[in-house]
């Protein structure tokens, strides 16, 4: 079970790491803040798509492990299923929100940074600790 928390423990702490480099590297202007902050029609797009993936990445990842067929196979094969699907979830919230930190800087439009702490503030519900991972493949009967 260490291996499988060390495994997600990774993937966590890569993709936080990688959002604290890319707002370093642009508030120490390294890299040029509100690049497209004028394309109102891209930013438009970006907005959009964003919002849906953030919101509904977030829902689904919050509620991965309670859909029927994913917590059978959770108790049924523990490490590799816990493996397989936590990494799923935390893609799910993490790749959202490593991308709205990056679009924040790149439109200066503060919805990004909105739903970049939103991802942010979920991280504590799916944090893999030792505990939780062998919590998420007993089974509750």
């Amino acid at each position: 079970m260490k291996e499988t928390r060390n495994h997600l423990m990774t993937i966590l702490v890569f993709a936080v790491v990688f959002a604290l480099g890319i707002v370093v590297l642009f508030e120490t202007d390294t890299m040029t803040a509100g690049l497209y902050a004028g394309e109102t029609q891209s930013e438009f797009f970006w907005t959009a798509f964003m919002e849906l993936l953030t919101l509904g990445c977030v829902f689904l990842g919050l509620r991965l492990f309670k859909f029927n067929n994913i917590h059978a196979e959770l108790v049924s094969k523990k490490h590799h299923a816990l493996s397989k699907w936590g990494t799923l979830r935390l893609v799910m919230i993490l790749a959202p929100m490593v991308a709205n930190t990056y679009l924040y800087y790149l439109y200066m439009n503060t919805t990004f940074g909105y739903m970049a702490i939103i991802g942010l503030l979920c991280l504590p519900f799916v944090f893999p600790t030792l505990s939780r991972c062998e919590a998420e493949v007993e089974d509750d009967k």
